[in-house]
């Protein structure tokens, strides 16, 4: 398996309707076990995504899919900043 662990910093004020754009797509990416945004408690504009999935290929595969090509634009005018906190190779889980 493959994992990330990403910060994204939401434009002020613009953090829930950066969170909507970037979970719109994930329904969609195949090989991605699990997709999640959450909200950054000490900081009002961070949200944090820690994703999972079956392969990096799958993952590279996604970012070229056209529904994720279209939340980056949708979302890029909202991002203050993008950094990749962790690159992971999963293990174990809980459904």
């Amino acid at each position: 398996m493959y994992g990330l662990v990403a910060r994204l910093t939401a434009a002020r004020g613009r953090r829930a309707e950066l969170a909507e754009i970037l979970a719109r797509c994930a329904p969609e990416m195949p090989g991605c076990i699990s997709y999640v945004i959450a909200e950054d408690l000490a900081d009002e504009n961070n949200l944090w995504i820690t994703e999972v999935w079956d392969h990096e290929q799958s993952h590279s595969a996604a970012v070229k899919m056209a529904v994720v090509q279209k939340a980056i634009e949708d979302a890029r005018p909202m991002v203050a900043g993008f950094e990749k906190v962790a690159t992971t190779r999963p293990i174990r889980g809980v459904k």
